[in-house]
């Protein structure tokens, strides 16, 4: 049933983009967020539907679509240079087969995200992608919010729709996107026109930002716990009430606290001091090889270059107590290690240009998001101004704070290629050169 029910919903979603062929661009974002080809085994397996969406969404546009508000911007035309530079190191890599697996997604998202910006001329196709973003990944998040109200959790052991640790799947991953999601819940809550504002949306948004962040318990992904921490700060810019707001906050953090599984205090224990911790201190380690590694590979070793890491990791755990304290010191070796950091990802991987071109990419999402929201919070002021002018700063607001904790989280996973982040950036592109080159200029 399961099956049929999702089978039924994507084909229907590619059937209403007959009529309006924007659709088979929000059943892309679907597709690529929750793949639900990997928990149907019969029907989407066999009909490849993330490529037919994909082709389906650029053919529409490509053919059907009014494409005279589609322009370029800077930041498109980056991720193009940085997509053909990863295509060169690729040719080159030093693992050459696992490079390719790897560039065989790599690119379809880059190519996506410098295509979604394209098709978003008007409000309602805004708010159509960022709810589709939204509810697709809020499905994962829901469902493990439950799991981890029913059991726990724990870290490597928490299934969400699907019994694989890999993608969106993988939970640090998936505990920093569900954070970074949080402040689009509440844009598509307060702003949208798609569905009926008020205390049922409010409710839902609420329900759903508690899934969000129960997600980082559930997983027990220190990830987690940091982004939420950053999301705390950033929020104070523009909550009305902030020591309100902070009181609260810290009222619900002491009141959370004796209700956290004893394995997810422990856990964050160990943000203190990593060298307690075998995984915490490997990622020390791979981080301090690639800086040797690039050294003699300036031009970085292509995707999964840290295969050829090998690595002697020194842990320290303390043992006993008070006059009987000692400290107990392990060496452990270990092999081909993964980066555990976006910026070490592309260090490694595409080398000192790839790291410049990528930190451009997001350097200008930030800036540019905050100049949107500065100018239009000024025009949404003006004595006058009607609805129409609301929604504007909001969104570039609610857009910088999901890409800054995802560039927080960022320093401890590597999803420098991350499908749902790359989307945060096409819709960041599109909002820029909406508001900056079309009527509203």
């Amino acid at each position: 049933m399961t099956e049929l029910g999702l089978a039924a919903f994507v084909l229907g979603l590619i059937g209403l983009g007959l009529r309006r062929p924007f659709i088979w661009v929000l059943a892309y974002l679907y597709i690529d967020i929750v793949a639900p080809q990997k928990f149907t085994w019969m029907i989407l397996p066999k009909l490849q539907i993330s490529l037919v969406a994909f082709v389906l969404a650029f053919g529409g546009w490509l053919l059907v679509d009014d494409k005279r508000d589609s322009r370029f911007t800077l930041r498109q035309t980056l991720i193009l240079i940085l997509l053909a530079y990863c295509g060169l190191t690729t040719m080159s890599a030093d693992f050459p087969v696992e490079a390719a697996a790897k560039w065989a997604w790599v690119w379809k998202a880059m190519i996506f995200a410098v295509f979604l910006p394209l098709t978003l001329r008007t409000r309602l196709r805004f708010e159509s992608a960022v709810l589709f973003m939204v509810l697709s990944l809020g499905a994962i998040v829901i469902s493990g919010a439950i799991k981890t109200l029913a059991s726990g959790g724990g870290y490597g052991t928490l299934k969400l729709f699907v019994n694989d640790n890999t993608g969106i799947y993988e939970g640090s991953i998936i505990s920093c996107m569900a954070i970074a999601l949080i402040p689009l819940v509440w844009w598509s809550a307060k702003h949208t026109t798609i569905l009926p504002r008020g205390k049922l949306a409010t409710l839902f948004a609420l329900a759903l930002t508690f899934a969000c962040i129960l997600i980082p318990v559930g997983t027990q992904a220190r990830t987690g716990l940091l982004c939420l921490g950053l999301l705390f700060l950033l929020s104070l810019r523009t909550v009305k009430n902030r020591f309100l707001y902070m009181g609260a906050m810290g009222a619900l953090a002491l009141v959370a606290i004796p209700f956290l599984p004893e394995s997810y205090t422990k856990r964050m224990d160990t943000i203190e001091n990593h060298q307690s911790d075998e995984s915490a201190s490997t990622r020390v380690a791979v981080w301090m090889w690639t800086l040797d590694y690039v050294k003699d590979h300036p031009l970085g070793g292509g995707f999964d270059a840290f295969r050829s890491n090998r690595l002697k990791i020194e842990t320290r755990a303390a043992t006993g107590a008070g006059n009987n304290k000692s400290v107990e010191v392990q060496e452990v070796e270990d092999a081909a290690r993964a980066y555990h950091s976006s910026y070490f990802e592309m260090l490694g991987e595409q080398g000192w240009p790839g790291l410049l071109l990528w930190l451009w990419i997001q350097a200008l999402g930030v800036w540019q998001m905050e100049r949107l929201r500065i100018r239009w919070r000024k025009k949404a002021a003006e004595p006058g101004a009607g609805p129409d002018l609301q929604w504007q700063a909001p969104l570039a607001n609610a857009l910088q704070q999901a890409q800054l904790v995802y560039l927080l989280g960022s320093l401890f996973v590597g999803i420098a290629f991350q499908a749902f982040a790359l989307m945060l950036i096409g819709v960041q592109c599109g909002l820029w050169s909406y508001l900056r080159q079309n009527r509203f200029g």
